[in-house]
């Protein structure tokens, strides 16, 4: 049986008071898939709400993105995510945190999802995030009490890259400075250019160009880990 990632999907399509869409980031579930997909892993996704996902970063010049809407299967599975209620951590040898600005609404104090992810990290489970979606870590604790991120190295979507889209009066909070907060040490690379960085069984990426890259890393774990995966993704 193949290994399994449980992604995260955030259920949230208001950015803010802004009046404009928000929800997941297509590039960031899009590369990722290809990179688990190749790898033999089964995917499933799960949202705080359960049902369909709201979606943004919908570009076709992306093929990468046009293939994954093309599928008519995996369009299926992000309009019909799961309930995190539904999830049995025991089945997921990883899960991964998509991006997208409405992580940072819904994600960060959904306790359930929290419960998940340090099921599978203790389990000796590979926990991945990008760009924002690294908000949903920010309040995992272990059964130690303590945060999942303390003392490790972490990637985010920056204040600086925040500034610069012009969301930091608009967001509840500034993601690097959260994590920071937690005990974690964010690297980072200039503004929008790849960052990704494996701390132990955590692996995060600072914004879209590291989407891919923090795939890859996962299954470089999850292959050292699990003799389920019969070959590994190059980083």
């Amino acid at each position: 049986m193949s290994a399994k990632v449980l992604v995260v999907l955030t259920s949230h399509d208001t950015l803010g008071d802004t009046g404009k869409e928000t929800g997941f980031y297509l590039p960031e579930v899009s590369h990722p898939v290809a990179v688990f997909d190749k790898a033999g892993l089964s995917v499933q996704y799960v949202s705080p709400k359960g049902g369909k996902a709201p979606m943004t970063g919908i570009d076709l010049n992306d093929p990468l993105n046009k293939a994954f809407l093309d599928n008519p299967e995996k369009v299926a599975q992000v309009e019909n995510t799961l309930r995190p209620e539904q999830i049995d951590p025991a089945e997921y040898n990883a899960i991964f945190y998509a991006g997208g600005h409405g992580t940072m609404w819904d994600f960060p104090d959904n306790a359930s999802l929290s419960r998940i992810a340090t099921a599978i990290y203790e389990r000796g489970g590979v926990v991945g995030a990008v760009c924002h979606g690294p908000a949903g870590l920010v309040n995992v604790k272990l059964s130690n009490g303590e945060y999942l991120v303390a003392d490790k190295i972490v990637s985010c979507f920056t204040n600086e890259e925040e500034a610069a889209v012009e969301l930091s009066q608009v967001v509840p909070f500034l993601l690097e400075s959260k994590l920071i907060e937690r005990g974690a040490t964010v690297e980072k690379a200039p503004n929008f250019q790849a960052k990704v960085f494996a701390s132990d069984r955590l692996v995060t990426g600072q914004n879209p160009a590291s989407a891919m890259g923090v795939a890859e890393r996962m299954v470089e774990l999850l292959a050292q880990s699990t003799s389920v995966l019969s070959s590994t993704v190059s980083a």
